[in-house]
């Protein structure tokens, strides 16, 4: 049986030019640790994904005469010698990184932005760009190529100008157009799953959140809203969606508010009268769950499905991303085990970051979580936050055992765990075969 060749390295010159190099292979990092990518989880870089730089930062890569991993700073083209710069792979949605991309962060000299930074080579056999990855989630409407501006603009000027009044209308126009939130767009294509931000504050302080940062980080990718929406102008929106939508599903708790458990008497109210005006669609609730007993308030006011947000069920881990303010993590851990047993389908917004997600305290602690509180879901979602620092505040040392590896050994522990990136509609949320939906067919 043929062996398949490792992937080249890919590096960038000064001016953002990416090349493959022509004998080093392509490396990723788990932790702060170099590792060579296992042939599972390479696959085609993902139609609508983007390739980006990491500035004045060298790839590391393995070099097979030296039997090493090796710091690539300069790169011969012809008679000169070039500086070089990483390059990593910022993937389209539904699909879990699995390594990091391998550089020597030591040289860095910027904040990296607020993105998800992947593992990227090339493969010279099939002749195309691939990733460190595999895909969690089959759904296609995330895709960038169902969004086209050109058809929303005239879409948003007419909402706008049927809720003159509405404030929450104003915020949602400007995170579609601005922002280029999905989400928000798709309350104007009217369809699929649209948000409903309501919370101007927060009592979680997130190393990456991307409503709020401190002005001596990096910049937020979203301005949080300024105010609390009435039940009455959340109503006027999201009651058309429900009952004209397909697969309608509407959401609290978004990338531009704080957290919605702080507004739960609004939102408890609103989602009455959802209920009240339409028996169709998914109402869900996206929170940290820092406070058990609106949670509980919250299932009685009719909803369906609840996200809850961790980068780690390790309670130092998970303090030292959060931050929280008032609140413990047995909380979380309370709210959690609170939404399924008043029957709720019951989601972790698990924010994965290879060397810390994979790592054997965690695979441990994950598999007591599940047993523990019966979460009918992970959403392994990349976090989006400078790789380097991440770790750093981490304190990880170490590689994990492998992004991939975590996967089967949950699914081989508990086969009614899903995996996924997205909500769900109510008819979805256990689909025919979905003990056997990992790994996704493409």
């Amino acid at each position: 049986m043929k062996t398949r060749k490792l992937p080249k390295l890919l590096y960038a010159d000064s001016q953002g030019n990416i090349f493959d190099h022509p004998y080093l292979t392509m490396a990723g990092m788990s932790g702060d640790e170099a590792v060579l990518p296992e042939s599972v989880e390479l696959i085609p870089l993902p139609e609508d994904s983007r390739l980006f730089t990491i500035p004045d930062t060298p790839p590391l890569a393995w070099d097979e005469r030296q039997g090493s991993f090796v710091t690539v700073s300069r790169v011969k083209e012809g008679r000169r010698s070039i500086a070089v710069q990483a390059v990593s792979a910022f993937m389209a949605p539904g699909y879990m990184r699995t390594l990091l991309p391998a550089c020597d962060y030591s040289k860095k000299k910027v904040h990296l932005p607020l993105w998800s930074y992947t593992a990227v080579g090339w493969d010279e056999e099939r002749e195309c760009f691939v990733v460190a990855a595999t895909r969690v989630d089959d759904n296609e409407n995330w895709l960038p190529k169902n969004y086209d501006d050109r058809k929303l603009d005239p879409l948003v000027r007419r909402m706008v100008a049927d809720f003159p009044e509405n404030r929450l209308i104003e915020q949602l126009s400007r995170c579609a157009v601005d922002y280029h939130c999905f989400a928000a767009k798709n309350l104007f294509f009217r369809r699929w799953e649209a948000p409903i931000p309501t919370s101007p504050v927060c009592n979680s302080r997130c190393l990456g959140c991307i409503s709020l940062q401190p002005s001596d980080c990096c910049p937020s990718n979203h301005e949080r809203i300024p105010f609390v929406p009435t039940p009455e102008e959340i109503v006027e929106l999201m009651l058309p969606h429900l009952l004209e939508a397909p697969d309608p599903i509407v959401s609290y708790g978004q990338g531009c508010e704080g957290d919605p458990i702080m507004q739960a008497d609004t939102v408890a109210e609103a989602t009455r009268r959802l209920k009240a005006g339409s028996s169709r669609g998914t109402v869900n609730f996206n929170s940290n769950g820092s406070m058990p007993e609106r949670v509980r308030m919250l299932c009685d006011a009719g909803m369906d499905s609840m996200r809850f947000s961790m980068n780690s069920v390790q309670e130092g881990f998970y303090n030292a991303y959060y931050r929280p303010k008032g609140y413990r993590f047995a909380d979380v851990v309370e709210s959690v085990k609170a939404a399924k047993q008043k029957g709720l389908f019951t989601m972790i917004n698990y924010l994965v970051s290879p060397g810390v997600t994979d790592s054997p305290a965690e695979v441990e602690a994950l598999l007591r979580f599940i047993e523990e509180t019966g979460v009918d879901m992970l959403q392994m979602r990349n976090l989006s936050i400078d790789p380097d620092f991440y770790n750093q505040r981490m304190g990880v040392h170490g590689k994990g055992i492998g992004m991939y590896r975590l996967l089967e050994q949950v699914k081989k522990a508990f086969p009614r765990i899903q995996y996924g990136y997205f909500n769900r509609t109510r008819e979805r949320f256990y689909p025919s075969g979905f003990e056997t939906g990992w790994p996704v067919k493409s």
